[in-house]
C-alpha cells in the first residue's frame, strides 16, 4: 500500500497515498469512537462544510488575501464536494471533543487535498495549498461549524417540511372519506359525545399542519450566522471586509437568507436557535406520537377493542399466535418520539453547558438536531404510506358504540336538567336497557322528542335554541 507521511503538532503519521483527508482527521479516527455515525451520514452537513469554506476562499480572493490560483482551486474543490463527490471521506465521528475542531479540519484537509489535485499537486503537498493557512484562512472553527450546522439544519428542515406537509393532507382527506360516520368520541378513554370519524382525523391534521409555520420560525432563527467571528467573535485574523463578503457568498450559494449576526461574541456561545429548534422538534414529535397512540387505540381489537379503524396489514404479528397482526407502523413512530425527546433533552444539557466564550459541546447539539429530523421526516413518511393512506373503517362498530353510548345523555341535559339526566344514565347503565328505553319508561320525554334529541347528527354542532 503506498502511503504519504504528514506531520502536526504532535508529531508524525503515516497515511494511506489513497485518502483524501489528513493527519488531524486521522487522529480523531483513533480518539473518536463513540456513536459510529460519521460526518458522510448527514449529507447536508457535508454541503454546508464545503459552502463555508467556498465562500471563505471568495471572501478571502476579494480583499486580496489568498492568492486568486489557491481560492479558485479551493472553490472548486468545494463545488465537487457540494455536488456529491468525496463525501465518503467526512470520516469523523459526529461526538467528538474540541468544539467541532476535527469537523472542522476534517473539511479543510480533504478540501485541500482536492484542490491539490487540481493545481497538479500530489495529495499531503501542502506547501503549495495549506489546511489551515489557505482552506481555514480567516475562519476558526468557532466560526465555521456553527455557521455549517445553521446551514445544515436549514437543508435538513426542507425534506421534514414536506414530509410533514404530506402526511397533513393524507390526515386531511382521511377526514373527507370518512366525514359522514358518526362514532362516539371519549375523554379520559371513557365515552363522551359523539362525533364523526371524520372530524377526528381533521383535527390530526391541523394539529400537525401547524408545526410547519413553527418549523419556518425556527429557521429563520438560523439565517443569523457567526461566519467572521474566529475564536471568540472578536474577527481576529480577519480583513475589515472579510466578513460581509463571506456571509453574502454564503447566502448566495446556499440560496438561504444569511446574515451577519448582530454581535459576535454573543452569537459565537449561545445556543438559543438550537434549542429553539429541538423545542419545535419535541412539541411535533409530541403530537406525533398522540396521534399514533389514538390510532393504536381505535383500531385496538379488532373484535374485543374499539376496533373502530382498520390499519393497513404490513406483516405477520406474531411468532406464536396465528392470525395476529400488530399495529406496527405507529409503535414505530412511538419509538421515534421517544428518541428525539432524549435528544432534545441532550440539547439542552449541552446548551446549558456552554462556558465563557464559546460552548464545547455543540457537536452534541448538531448531531441530535440532525438525527432527529431525519427519523422525523422517515417516520412521516412512513406513517402515510404504510398506515394512514391505507386505514379503514369500521362503520356497523362506530355505529354500535353510538347506540350503546350512556354518553349522549349529555344533549338531554338542557331539557331534563342535569341531575335528572345523571339518574337517567345510572339507570339505563344499571338495567342494560338504552338511554332511549330508560327515558320512555320513565315518560319524561316522548318519542318525537327523544328521536330529535338523540339523533347522534344533532349533537355533531352548535344547536341549541332557547
Amino acid at each position: 500500500m503506498t502511503t504519504r507521511l504528514e506531520h502536526d503538532l504532535l508529531g508524525e503519521m503515516t497515511l494511506p497515498q489513497d485518502v483524501w483527508y489528513g493527519i488531524q482527521t486521522q487522529r480523531a479516527l483513533d480518539n473518536f469512537r463513540i456513536t459510529g455515525v460519521p460526518i458522510s451520514h448527514f449529507p447536508e452537513l457535508v454541503r454546508a462544510l464545503a459552502m463555508v469554506k467556498a465562500a471563505a476562499a471568495h471572501a478571502n480572493q476579494a480583499v486580496g488575501t489568498l492568492e486568486p490560483h489557491k481560492a479558485e482551486a479551493i472553490q472548486a474543490a468545494c463545488q465537487d464536494i457540494i455536488d456529491g463527490a468525496l463525501h465518503d471521506q467526512f470520516v469523523v465521528d459526529l461526538i467528538q471533543g474540541g468544539a467541532g475542531t476535527s469537523t472542522n479540519m476534517n473539511a479543510n484537509e480533504v478540501i485541500a487535498n482536492l484542490a491539490l489535485s487540481k493545481l497538479g499537486h500530489a495529495r499531503g503537498e501542502y506547501r503549495h495549498l495549506h489546511p489551515n493557512d489557505d482552506v481555514n484562512r480567516a475562519q476558526s472553527t468557532n466560526d465555521a461549524y456553527p455557521t455549517a450546522a445553521c446551514l445544515s439544519l436549514q437543508f435538513a428542515a426542507e425534506p421534514l417540511r414536506d414530509a410533514i406537509a404530506a402526511l397533513r393532507d393524507a390526515l386531511q382527506d382521511k377526514g373527507a372519506e370518512f366525514a359522514d360516520i358518526v362514532k362516539m368520541g371519549r375523554t379520559q378513554l371513557q365515552d363522551a359525545v359523539p362525533m364523526t370519524l371524520g372530524q377526528e382525523f381533521e383535527g390530526f391534521a391541523v394539529t400537525l399542519g401547524e408545526d410547519i409555520d413553527r418549523l419556518h420560525d425556527a429557521c429563520r432563527l438560523l439565517c443569523e450566522v457567526n461566519l467572521g467571528g474566529t475564536a471568540i467573535g472578536t474577527g481576529i485574523n480577519t480583513h475589515p471586509r472579510y466578513q460581509a463578503l463571506a456571509v453574502a457568498r454564503l447566502a448566495a450559494i446556499s440560496g438561504k437568507p444569511l446574515v451577519p449576526a448582530s454581535h459576535l461574541v454573543e452569537a459565537s456561545s449561545d445556543m438559543g436557535a438550537f434549542v429553539y429548534l429541538s423545542g419545535i422538534l419535541k412539541r411535533f414529535a409530541l403530537k406525533l406520537g398522540k396521534i399514533c397512540n389514538d390510532l393504536r387505540l381505535l383500531s385496538s381489537g379488532p373484535r374485543t377493542g374499539l376496533g373502530e379503524i382498520v390499519l393497513p396489514a404490513v406483516q405477520p404479528g406474531s411468532s406464536i399466535m396465528p392470525g395476529k397482526v400488530n399495529p406496527v407502523i405507529p409503535e414505530a413512530v412511538n419509538q421515534t418520539v421517544y428518541q428525539v425527546i432524549a435528544g432534545d433533552l441532550a440539547v439542552t444539557l449541552a446548551a446549558e453547558a456552554g462556558q465563557l466564550q464559546l460552548n464545547a459541546m455543540e457537536p452534541l447539539i448538531v448531531y441530535n438536531l440532525l438525527n432527529a429530523m431525519r427519523m422525523l421526516c422517515e417516520a412521516c413518511h412512513m406513517l402515510q404510506t404504510r398506515c394512514i393512506e391505507g386505514i379503514q373503517a369500521n362503520r356497523d362498530q362506530c355505529a354500535r358504540h353510538v347506540e350503546a353510548s350512556i354518553g349522549i345523555v349529555t344533549a338531554l341535559v338542557p331539557h331534563i336538567g342535569y341531575a335528572d339526566a345523571s339518574r337517567l344514565a345510572r339507570a339505563a347503565l344499571h338495567s342494560g336497557t338504552t338511554l332511549r328505553e330508560q327515558a320512555l319508561a320513565e315518560g319524561l320525554l316522548d318519542a318525537a322528542q327523544l328521536d330529535r334529541l338523540l339523533s347522534p347528527r344533532s349533537m355533531l354542532a352548535p344547536h341549541l335554541e332557547p
